[in-house]
């Protein structure tokens, strides 16, 4: 087998947003070769997906899989109904941008296409700090799909292993924007607005952008942030 061969290989969530920016900038830093993965999954902002493109051109990730699915089928979400408007205020429980189940649907297939690479990790930029309280971004959630992986796959099975690394999953956003800023993450290429135009420019209203916006304040680094 070359080295090329054994190398450490991991496949990444990639959406667009800074968080799995980060994710990918962390799993090349700690020498996996990395394949990116992100969904067309009929989500409202679909420059987010031309986002994740130009991160992934510029990480130089081995491959880049862009998986068609339709989650407007089921909709039930802000992000995948265009009737439910996106909310541009805080509010109490969980919020209707949260799309159900989306994680566990991603992960099922960074799951197998990590199995067909034979891959090491799965990397997924979730975070239990800085987010809107969705319930499949909770360390025991992913404690719980750890125990999936290794219950449900051949490479589980046979002895192996996958590991799902969630490298963010304590930071604070200002934390996540130091360490891509530190790991040479070009932010003005990410997209992170809920409902950002074709042209990926941001509401500044919505959670995500509030979210953001207070991060880079709290980092001392220069939003590049495009608004509308």
């Amino acid at each position: 087998m070359s080295a090329v061969d054994s190398a450490k290989k991991a496949v990444v969530l990639v959406s667009g947003g800074l968080d799995s920016a980060t994710c990918l900038a962390i799993a090349a830093a700690q020498n996996y070769r990395c394949y990116a993965m992100s969904f067309n999954y009929g989500q409202r902002s679909i420059s987010e997906l031309v986002a994740a493109e130009q991160v992934v051109k510029r990480a130089g990730v081995v491959a880049h899989k862009i998986i068609q699915l339709d989650m407007t089928a089921i909709g039930g979400s802000a992000l995948t109904d265009n009737s439910i408007a996106i909310p541009e205020q805080e509010s109490e429980g969980i919020p209707v941008t949260y799309v159900p189940a989306r994680n566990t649907v991603f992960l099922a297939y960074a799951l197998s296409w990590a199995e067909v690479l034979g891959a090491n990790a799965i990397f997924i930029g979730v975070n239990a700090r800085d987010y809107s309280g969705y319930p499949d971004c909770r360390p025991a959630y992913i404690a719980a799909y750890q125990k999936l992986i290794h219950l449900a796959t051949k490479t589980g099975i046979e002895g192996g292993s996958i590991s799902l690394e969630t490298p963010l999953i304590d930071f604070s956003k200002s934390e996540i924007i130091k360490t891509g800023k530190r790991l040479g993450v070009d932010f003005s290429l990410t997209v992170s607005c809920y409902q950002a135009n074709e042209k990926g420019e941001a509401c500044g209203r919505c959670d995500s952008c509030r979210f953001r916006r207070q991060g880079f304040l709290d980092a001392e680094v220069t939003d590049p942030t495009h608004y509308q």
